[in-house]
């Protein structure tokens, strides 16, 4: 555990003992003098799992994108951000059944090939946690057509 990590959540219990007071005179629990010590426990208890929601909060934002449906000309005049619509074009089976000419002319030309049977498309960086390298769209044919897309 960083050193942080206790300065962060104290820096929680702060208002969280605060909060936690308040409630308790509203509530009409204790009396004045051991208000003060009341509100200890809930502040022990909350501010670890705040820290924790916070966290949790801040990983989920930063891995959320939104799924579009496949637009040809987006996909075309933004290669960052294409992996908005893999998932449309992947769920749709769009591309099941069209040889390499037809999956061209929907997707453009600038696909990299592995081969006769194997060709991907840059997706842009996926939004996560440690996501730093780009994702591709991996299309693979059998006798000429496209049977996988993933």
């Amino acid at each position: 555990m960083s050193p942080e990590v206790p300065i962060i959540v104290l820096i929680l219990a702060i208002p969280t003992y605060f909060i936690s007071k308040w409630l308790l005179k509203k509530l009409k629990l204790g009396n004045e003098n051991n208000r003060k010590f009341l509100a200890i426990i809930p502040t022990i208890i909350l501010s670890p799992i705040i820290y924790i929601g916070l966290i949790a909060i801040w990983i989920i934002s930063i891995s959320y994108y939104p799924d579009k449906d496949f637009n040809q000309n987006e996909w075309n005049s933004n290669v960052e951000e294409r992996y908005e619509m893999s998932k449309d074009i992947i769920k749709s089976n769009l591309l099941i059944g069209k040889t390499k000419k037809e999956v061209a002319e929907l997707l453009g030309p600038d696909f990299y090939s592995h081969g006769e049977n194997h060709i991907s498309y840059e997706l842009g960086n996926i939004p996560g946690l440690f996501n730093i390298d780009p994702d591709y769209l991996d299309i693979y044919f059998e006798n000429g057509k496209v049977n996988k897309v993933e």
